[in-house]
């Protein structure tokens, strides 16, 4: 049975509609954690424009489970985890437009560049990790680069038209998360998944933890926070 990372990030989305102080995400995580969340995601983007600083801090303090600190590779934001210390530092993608993550970090193409970003996050004690698509190529440049964990990306499975699509990207997903164990690395996985399609995921042995987080604070304004992360950890 994987564990559950919820992501907060909308939390302080919606907060940032009014700029105003609620609600708090680091709140949120603490209902998170007693529903029983496994590990609080937030994803530290350049341009703050929902979790900042002071929020990554207060959750640094306050939560009793794992930390998950998304991030790209930005020289300051590298600084800001050295210092901070999260229990794991998710190295993700990032466009300043985009609504919300596209895909998987290129690894193969960046791997120089994120070779010393990788080196002073794991100097520092904190386990780096690479949000990547499915494929073999970025297993392998995740594997090279040393680190011990990655994030496969699932946006594509969770996206699927139809049928047949959806069996093909969660062939991938299986057929990736097998790979990458037999290379010795830790399995995790997210993105776009939901109450519905998360049940085929489940069943992937070599996946550890998927991290969930939008599908989730959209059945919280239904239903309350605590009682849709008991309903999503009751279904992994």
């Amino acid at each position: 049975m994987p564990e559950l990372g919820i992501n907060i990030d909308h939390i302080a989305s919606i907060r940032q509609i009014r700029k105003d102080k609620d609600p708090q995400p680091v709140r949120a995580a603490l209902i998170c954690e007693q529903a029983g969340a496994d590990s609080i995601v937030v994803h530290l983007r350049e341009d703050r424009r929902h979790i900042n600083d002071q929020d990554v801090l207060a959750l640094r303090q306050a939560i009793k489970t794992r930390l998950n600190l998304e991030m790209s590779a930005a020289s300051d934001i590298v600084s800001f985890a050295c210092r901070i210390k999260p229990d794991q530092a998710t190295l993700v993608p990032e466009k300043r437009k985009e609504v919300t993550t596209e895909g998987g970090l290129d690894a193969a193409a960046n791997f120089k560049k994120l070779k010393p970003v990788c080196e002073k996050l794991e100097s520092n004690f904190i386990p780096v990790s690479l949000f990547i698509d499915p494929d073999k190529n970025q297993i392998e440049a995740a594997w090279r680069l040393g680190i011990k964990r990655i994030e496969l990306h699932t946006g594509r499975y969770a996206g699927a038209k139809n049928a047949m699509q959806k069996a093909k990207f969660l062939k991938q997903l299986k057929e990736a998360a097998e790979l990458a164990r037999k290379k010795g690395l830790r399995v995790f996985a997210g993105h776009g998944l939901d109450y519905q399609n998360v049940r085929e995921i489940v069943k992937i042995k070599n996946i550890e933890e998927l991290n969930i987080g939008y599908s989730i604070v959209c059945r919280a304004a239904l239903v309350g926070l605590k009682q849709a992360v008991r309903e999503m950890k009751a279904l992994l």
